[in-house]
């Protein structure tokens, strides 16, 4: 029998189920149940995606834990879990490293998980992920019952298939039931997962855009500053089209002497020029029946726009040095830094090839435009060293988080994924003996000095102490406290203090983010 406690939590979480809910909505409810009632540290929701685990919803685990991908075979305490055919509590000696070791939130040391235990997660007869619970204390989670963590799977199981079952009668075409498998096969194609990782406005802006045209046969032009991520983009407009088991060939129009790029782009036959020994295909027509992505279009010369704009529209070229025509299918997705309106004013590119390639217009944007999505990519970025260095972890402290959310990005998403490799290899030189557990603090960043002095300022001001040490410790509360101060300016800037549309982004109601604005000293800051 499950206790009356227990019992009284689960009514109103089964009462959720035939309730409007969003889908967040649903799974904090249930994590913060868990929470409430276990006696853990932290609680996780992941889904099953092929060899990968992830995170869909946490509960006192650091935020770029969202942003993690975990390869069960890197992670065997996840692998356990899966093959357990219910609940399993791992033995708090167990040797095996926890994939959540020095991300329990709050905590500012190098702590490392001592209890921990889970139960997969089915619906209906098919493995759907994993439900995760740990603890800092050693034998603390000894005093759950199985039957509790049984009863908080089934309930996770039938909280999945009430959002499943939503969003098959939301939706109704043939193109919006595609939406959700959007980035399977672009996760199938690659080793490693995908960066576009994100829960900004902005973000999901984009994916659904994605999701619109993916299906589609437009041809799209991708813009935004150096470093978002177009390439990806655009390997997710092609695995969401029906395309998507065909090529994707990629040219970048930069790297190419001009003497060469017409031979790229539609092959020779022999002897058209010196070196031409042999007849080669060209990009459209390894492309034929999938998609060409051209990279850095606006470097594209005059006289291949010219050439170019006839494949566009009709499909036939030529080869070089040869007068037979080939007919090709391809679908062209293109990508520039430039400002193309700009570059057809001033004569630079042909008009009508700017606007056969903008049929359909897409921004990535900037990631500084993206709030905390920084510190999921983050997440992800410190996965993947994580697994070159061979740690068992690699974290951010609070410095470092606050440090990362204040930067303005002029590289973006590559900016990051730089920097956190070369912090990574900071911040392990000359450890020894070689730690378990990394901590990346703003101290290994290599941001402008006048920006850390302007970060550790805005800290030291926070929390009524001097700037003297980005490592001087602060207690939990203070921390927290910074936190969400740093979070809301931050949030009411990009949105020119407009508290309806901050709420929005940090997923709270407009009354709660006022009074807990008011709260942290922001009152003069609340609307009128």
């Amino acid at each position: 029998m499950i206790a009356n406690p227990m019992l009284q939590a689960l009514v109103p979480l089964v009462d959720d189920l035939s309730r409007e809910l969003p889908d967040s909505e649903r799974y904090r409810r249930l994590l913060d149940a868990m929470r409430a009632l276990l006696p853990c540290d932290a609680v996780a929701l992941l889904r099953l995606d092929g060899d990968w685990l992830l995170p869909l919803a946490v509960n006192g685990l650091s935020r770029d834990t969202l942003g993690r991908r975990f390869k069960i075979d890197e992670h065997p305490r996840f692998g356990l879990l899966l093959a357990a055919g219910g609940p399993l509590r791992i033995a708090a000696d167990s040797p095996l490293p926890d994939p959540y070791d020095g991300l329990v939130e709050g905590f500012h040391g190098q702590l490392e998980v001592h209890d921990c235990m889970g139960c997969p997660v089915r619906v209906g007869e098919k493995p759907w992920g994993l439900l995760t619970l740990d603890s800092l204390a050693r034998e603390r989670l000894s005093a759950v019952d199985l039957r509790d963590l049984q009863a908080f799977a089934s309930l996770a199981a039938a909280t999945v298939s009430v959002v499943q079952r939503i969003e098959g009668l939301a939706l109704r075409a043939e193109d919006e039931r595609r939406r959700a498998d959007i980035f399977r096969a672009l996760m199938a194609e690659k080793s490693a997962p995908p960066t576009l990782i994100g829960q900004s406005p902005a973000h999901l802006r984009l994916l659904e855009e994605i999701a619109i045209v993916g299906n589609s046969a437009l041809t799209v032009l991708l813009t935004g500053e150096t470093g978002v991520g177009k390439e990806l983009v655009a390997q997710a407009l092609h695995a969401a089209s029906p395309r998507a088991s065909r090529p994707l060939i990629s040219l970048n129009c930069a790297a190419l002497p001009e003497t060469l790029v017409e031979s790229e782009l539609f092959g020779h036959v022999r002897g058209a020029f010196s070196g031409a020994v042999a007849d080669r295909r060209g990009k459209f027509e390894l492309a034929d029946g999938g998609t060409l992505f051209l990279d850095e279009v606006g470097e594209l010369p005059l006289a291949v726009q010219a050439k170019l704009l006839r494949v566009l529209q009709g499909g036939q070229l030529q080869r070089l040095g040869s007068d037979r025509e080939h007919k090709v299918d391809v679908r062209v997705i293109a990508a520039t830094n430039r400002d193309l309106a700009a570059e057809v004013r001033d004569g630079r590119f042909r008009a009508d090839f700017y606007h056969r390639l903008s049929v359909y217009p897409l921004v990535v944007p900037p990631l500084r435009e993206r709030g905390q999505d920084v510190l999921l990519l983050a997440g992800n970025f410190l996965e993947q060293n994580r697994s070159r260095l061979g740690l068992g972890s690699l974290r951010l402290d609070a410095s470092a988080r606050a440090a990362l959310l204040a930067h303005d990005w002029p590289g973006n998403v590559r900016e990051l994924e730089h920097l956190v490799s070369r912090s990574a290899l900071k911040a392990l030189a000359g450890q020894s003996p070689r730690p378990r557990i990394v901590s990346l603090s703003a101290g290994h960043f290599d941001f402008p000095v006048a920006q850390e002095s302007a970060a550790a300022g805005t800290l030291a001001a926070a929390t009524n102490a001097p700037a003297a040490s980005a490592a001087a410790p602060v207690d939990l509360r203070t921390s927290t406290e910074v936190h969400q101060r740093q979070c809301i300016e931050a949030s009411l800037e990009r949105h020119r203090h407009n508290w309806a549309s901050a709420a929005r982004e940090l997923g709270l109601h407009r009354a709660n983010l006022v009074r807990l604005a008011r709260r942290l000293g922001l009152a003069g800051k609340g609307p009128a």
